[in-house]
């Protein structure tokens, strides 16, 4: 079995290469075999075709290394160029050297070469495309078909030939250039998208530090919160009504404490590289139920669209905080009416979470998420930030649209995980 293509640069130019060689050469059978069947060209045909077969073998050659796990370096992609050169000069030397109409094609492997390789190498290849022009403009089989036949509306063979070798020349040229251009612009995109996804690492980083120094602090408040709580709830013992706001104060306490706790547990790295897999709208459910507890004041309506198959999600304590971030953002833009919407298709699990606020700022709508960017007047965006960086680590991505009618629309899409592996990891 053939080992994947490297993604260097000579690899792919030597692809590019094999496929202009192919092309060129296959040309120029076709050319020889009209010229002496057809305009009657007497010409030494034993060795053109040798010339040709030759090369020809020598780009089958080319492909089957190509497909060994080797990489292609710039040296070997200069000596394919000299025997491309060698090549065109052993048939320009049989087809009339200098006199060949197609002669100035030896311009396409000096043009590609100072493209695509070293300054050294690229001179290299001008020197033996200009070593060649000059010594066929001495030596050659002449071809006197080329110069004194006239075909049609009174232009030369010559100049037709020449026509046509334009035509070739400039497609090739055109061909290789764009590709080229193409992978340096999806190379310089590919390495912008990993310096981004560097600083955000760095960005989370920083934020997970600060994160952990803070939950530790936090527990000695907390602790005290909830002895003083107790002390004035025994206090409020004839006061119904208090007694029942210290409840709840004693309520919220006790989940801030639960989350800080969750929040230590979660940082062992070992549990956040095996995620869970659960079904996606239990999952939900379960998650919604424990952000009212912490939200009551919100009016919030869960709505599960799909009604086929049993839709599974992997999932961890990170991706369930990355959604209440996300509901928190909705209850507090308008905590009267927020509504959660699950569907889901073949590939993907969708999360619509809406609410009726006064939407999402157009000139920061394309930031939010990638920056510390918020769409609170007093918010930070670090929420914003690592929920994008969390969902994106889950392969999945999240949206935020003005809905037409009113308020905003946050889309996640997270990938389904197959019914198969979901067997497979019940049966382990």
């Amino acid at each position: 079995m053939l080992q994947p293509l490297p993604l260097s640069t000579p690899n792919r130019n030597l692809v590019r290469l094999t496929i202009v060689r192919g092309i060129t050469w296959t040309g120029f059978l076709a050319a020889i075999i009209f010229g002496v069947e057809i305009l009657d060209f007497q010409l030494h045909v034993l060795p053109i075709i040798s010339i040709i077969v030759a090369m020809g073998l020598f780009n089958v050659a080319t492909w089957w290394r190509l497909g060994r796990p080797r990489a292609v370096t710039d040296t070997e992609y200069l000596l394919h160029w000299l025997v491309d050169i060698a090549g065109l000069s052993l048939l320009f030397y049989y087809t009339g050297g200098s006199t060949n109409p197609f002669i100035t094609y030896l311009l396409v492997p000096l043009a590609i070469a100072a493209s695509t390789l070293p300054w050294s190498y690229a001179w290299i290849i001008a020197f033996a495309a200009t070593a060649s022009y000059t010594f066929m403009m001495i030596f050659y089989e002449p071809v006197p078909q080329l110069v004194n036949r006239t075909v049609f509306s009174g232009i030369q063979l010559h100049t037709l030939g020449m026509w046509l070798n334009f035509i070739l020349s400039g497609g090739l040229l055109t061909f290789f250039i764009f590709k080229m251009a193409h992978t340096l612009r999806r190379r310089d995109m590919t390495l912008s998208r990993t310096r981004e996804a560097a600083l955000r690492n760095e960005q989370i980083l920083a934020v997970a530090t600060q994160a952990a120094g803070t939950a530790h602090e936090l527990g000695s408040p907390l602790s005290t919160m909830a002895v003083l709580l107790k002390e004035m709830r025994h206090e409020a013992q004839d006061q119904p009504a208090l007694r029942d706001d210290i409840d709840l104060l004693r309520q919220q306490v006790d989940t801030c404490k639960q989350r800080l706790q969750a929040l230590v547990a979660s940082a062992d790295r070992r549990r956040l590289e095996k995620p869970e897999t659960l079904r996606a709208d239990l999952w939900l459910e379960a998650l919604i139920q424990r952000w009212l507890v912490l939200r009551p004041d919100v009016n919030h309506q869960l709505e599960v669209r799909g009604r086929r198959g049993q839709p599974f999600l992997a999932v961890d304590a990170t991706l369930e905080q990355a959604l209440i971030n996300l509901l928190n953002n909705a209850a507090d833009a308008s905590p009267d009416t927020v509504v959660t919407s699950l569907d889901w298709n073949a590939d993907e699990v969708i999360v619509d979470i809406r609410d009726q606020g006064p939407g999402v700022p157009m000139s920061i709508a394309d930031q939010l998420g990638d920056t510390f960017v918020s769409t609170k007047s007093k918010g930070m965006g670090i929420g914003l930030f690592l929920t994008h960086a969390t969902i994106n680590r889950f392969g999945g991505g999240v949206s935020l649209y003005n809905h037409e009618e009113g308020g905003t629309l946050t889309e996640v899409k997270l990938p389904r995980v197959p019914s198969d592996e979901v067997r497979q990891t019940r049966a382990v």
